[in-house]
């Protein structure tokens, strides 16, 4: 696929974002009816593994409404979020506003992050929760990565595991609750369309663009894009938890995330790399 038709579905995710937006912000998933409590959509090892942001510059890419972005600027972080939907942008921006956070956003692809930035440095790069899948190459984002960081920075991926990414979300009709392998595990085989209506919250249905296009990247592909880059891996992990109840037979556990009783999988990792 060329990069002129990577830019064309990389539009209309865009489009799709926005359209997602209003509907993301009247709903109880986010619950931003009230504090926007950002704590809870990281599990407990992420700080193990980044430490303190106090006094560091934090880029967050593809930070939708900024949840976690408000998280980092609480413990003290220059924080500064980047989403490529200007409704998504303009909602953070509120949201922060609301919750007496200072954080800036700046509306940007990804692709071009480094330029629109004009330059600047990070101290750590944050991304992930959902974000990969809506990039077409990881090499070319492992290379702005590379840019984004200072000498020494961190770059660290908290993503959902492209297991989870596998397995259907629901039973077809007539099969029992068993999780069945539905989708590719390795990229490669070109873009996954989806036309759907309604997102993974609650609330009413997208009015306007509902075509996304999502590209699946397995654990070896991540790593390689940023070795290739220059960066060093330091640390992976996998969890078996999730910050909310993909499936019906999920448990609550004692962080307050979802888990499976069986079987024990891997439904998210988060990696640490240096630049």
């Amino acid at each position: 696929m060329t990069s002129a038709e990577h830019d064309r579905l990389m539009r209309a995710n865009q489009a799709n974002w926005d359209a997602r937006t209003p509907v993301h912000l009247s709903s109880r998933f986010y619950g931003l009816d009230r504090d926007p409590d950002p704590e809870r959509w990281f599990a407990p090892w992420e700080w193990e593994d980044l430490g303190e942001p106090a006094g560091r510059d934090v880029l967050h890419l593809q930070c939708h409404l900024g949840t976690e972005t408000i998280a980092f600027a609480r413990r003290g972080a220059r924080a500064v979020g980047l989403d490529f939907s200007e409704a998504s942008v303009a909602a953070a921006t509120g949201i922060a506003a609301k919750a007496g956070v200072d954080v800036t956003y700046v509306r940007a692809n990804v692709y071009d992050a480094d330029e629109d930035l004009d330059g600047r440095r990070f101290d750590i790069v944050y991304t992930g929760k959902g974000a990969l899948c809506y990039l077409p190459d990881l090499n070319r984002w492992a290379e702005v990565i590379g840019r984004l960081l200072r000498p020494g920075g961190l770059l660290y991926v908290v993503e959902f595991h492209p297991l989870l990414n596998s397995l259907g979300p629901k039973p077809a009709p007539g099969e029992g609750p068993e999780l069945l392998l539905r989708h590719d595990y390795l990229g490669g085989g070109g873009p996954v369309h989806r036309d759907a209506t309604h997102t993974y919250t609650d609330g009413p249905a997208v009015e306007g663009a509902t075509d996304s296009y999502e590209w699946m990247h397995g654990t070896g592909e991540v790593v390689n894009a940023l070795t290739a880059a220059g960066l060093a891996v330091r640390r992976l992990r996998e969890s078996d938890e999730l910050p909310w109840p993909r499936w019906p037979q999920m448990v609550r556990t004692e962080s307050g995330w979802w888990r499976l009783t069986a079987p024990r999988i891997p439904l998210l990792y988060g990696l640490l790399a240096t630049r």
